[in-house]
C-alpha cells in the first residue's frame, strides 16, 4: 500500500535503528495494539519521572501503530491526553490502543498507559486522517 514505506528506518518511537529512539515493538492482539516500555534516566522530566511529552508520544504511537498494523497510512490530526499518575523511570509500563470509531478518512482511537499493578497513568483519545495519495514523501 502506498505510504507505508519507512525506508529510512528512523522513526523516533519504533525504529530499532534510531540511536536516540524509544525502540518500541508493538504487537496486535485481537483489537488491541500493545507494547511495553521501560524509561531510563535520559527520559525523565522531573527527577525520577517519565517526561510528559514522552508519555504523549507513547500514547500517540500506540494509536498510530493500531492503524499501521492494518495497512492504514494516517497521521494524527487531534489528540487529547489526560495524565492521572506519575510514571517512574526504570519501571516497565504497557501502552495499549484500540479503535473507537471513524468514518471515511477519519479514524478515532483511544489509548492508555498502564503501570505495574494495573493502574492507568495516562489516557488519550485521538483523531487520525488517512493520508491522500501523494501526500506522503516518497
Amino acid at each position: 500500500m502506498y505510504g507505508l514505506s519507512r525506508s529510512d528506518g528512523m522513526c523516533f518511537a519504533c525504529s530499532p535503528k534510531n540511536p536516540i529512539g524509544l525502540h518500541l515493538e508493538f504487537s496486535l492482539e485481537g483489537d488491541i495494539c500493545r507494547a511495553t516500555f521501560t524509561a531510563g534516566e535520559e527520559h525523565q522530566g522531573w527527577d525520577g519521572l517519565l517526561h510528559g511529552g514522552l508519555i504523549a508520544t507513547l500514547l500517540d504511537e500506540a494509536m498510530a501503530q493500531w492503524l499501521w498494523h492494518r495497512g492504514i497510512a494516517a497521521m494524527t490530526a487531534e489528540m487529547l491526553t489526560r495524565f492521572s499518575h506519575p510514571v517512574p523511570v526504570g519501571v516497565p509500563v504497557t501502552v495499549e490502543a484500540w479503535k473507537v470509531g471513524g468514518k471515511g478518512r477519519l479514524w478515532e482511537l483511544s489509548a492508555h498507559l498502564i503501570l505495574p499493578g494495573g493502574r492507568v497513568a495516562a489516557r488519550a483519545t485521538a483523531k487520525f486522517l488517512t493520508m491522500k495519495e501523494g501526500s506522503f514523501p516518497a
